[in-house]
């Protein structure tokens, strides 16, 4: 999310931790009938504000690892005290790499901090390229492992492809991680807050567009087929298509806020993140679970 909605969006967590224990009980409300799609919900889980609102991840590296979430209080404070003060949606490869997304204020780079199987931490740094915009929102980890993809905020027309921090042997955390090439889309997107992919040409991707116009429908789940994996050598191109609406219920109106996503290959489940409006972001923000079928 931009800088000034992550600053509403803290302002408001910060009035209303102290409430929490106040809360109110959610009442579910039918989704439209235009949210139909292939995707069905087979149910959600309470979203903490604080820990579990920007994105998630399943982990199959170790055996039985727990998802895991972002939010801002996963950040760690000599991250954060370095000026990444955002964290997005974040992905881990199959072998048990887990990278996290992260922005700054105002500059000229992105940082992608991440975890080695054994445990060890490591940040990778880009600079931005001509052009690019200084958000970093997600990340979404090719099946093959070696490439990682990434999303600008606002109306775009691609998706930024890097080599793989930490996996792709090219990347070093003592140099700068370059931009390999890109994924040029035949449709533009809006305020994309995650992808995953659920093959090597396809990713699923949780829009937060409030407007509606691009695809008849706000806050839609996309889905890009790509003409061929990416390899870092080429651009690719991506066909997109809306599939349905997120679901957006609350006991309080308002603007709900589509965040991260998450495609689990090995039950064929995914999530993907709506944090409510209002009072109710600490009450009734929800993982939404769905089944394809």
């Amino acid at each position: 999310m931009p800088a000034s909605a992550r600053q509403r969006c803290h302002a408001v967590l910060a009035g209303l931790v102290t409430l929490a224990t106040a809360a109110v009980v959610s009442l579910a409300a039918p989704a439209p009938a235009s949210a139909a799609g292939t995707w069905t919900e087979t149910g959600s889980d309470r979203a903490d504000p604080l820990t579990e609102s920007q994105g998630l991840t399943s982990v199959e590296v170790p055996a039985n690892s727990p998802n895991r979430y972002t939010g801002i209080g996963t950040i760690p404070l000599g991250v954060s005290s370095r000026g990444w003060n955002h964290v997005g949606d974040p992905d881990a490869s199959y072998n048990g790499y887990y990278i996290e997304p992260y922005q700054q204020d105002s500059g000229n780079s992105k940082m992608f901090r991440v975890q080695a199987p054994g445990g060890a931490w490591s940040e990778y740094v880009h600079t931005l390229s001509a052009g690019e915009a200084l958000n970093n929102s997600w990340v979404a980890i090719s099946p093959d492992g070696q490439w990682t993809l990434s999303g600008e905020w606002g109306t775009m027309t691609r998706l930024l492809v890097f080599p793989t921090p930490g996996v792709n042997p090219s990347t070093s955390p003592s140099a700068n991680l370059p931009q390999a090439s890109a994924v040029r889309l035949d449709h533009a997107v809006r305020d994309v807050q995650g992808c995953d992919f659920s093959d090597p040409t396809t990713l699923l991707c949780s829009s937060d567009d409030p407007d509606g116009s691009l695809f008849g429908v706000t806050k839609p789940l996309l889905r890009i087929d790509l003409s061929a994996a990416p390899n870092g050598t080429a651009d690719v191109s991506g066909h997109v298509t809306a599939l349905r609406r997120l679901p957006l219920r609350s006991s309080c109106s308002g603007s709900f806020e589509a965040e991260g996503i998450d495609y689990d290959r090995r039950s064929g489940t995914l999530r993907v993140i709506v944090v409510s409006p209002g009072f109710c972001v600490l009450t009734d923000s929800k993982t939404y679970k769905f089944a394809l079928g």
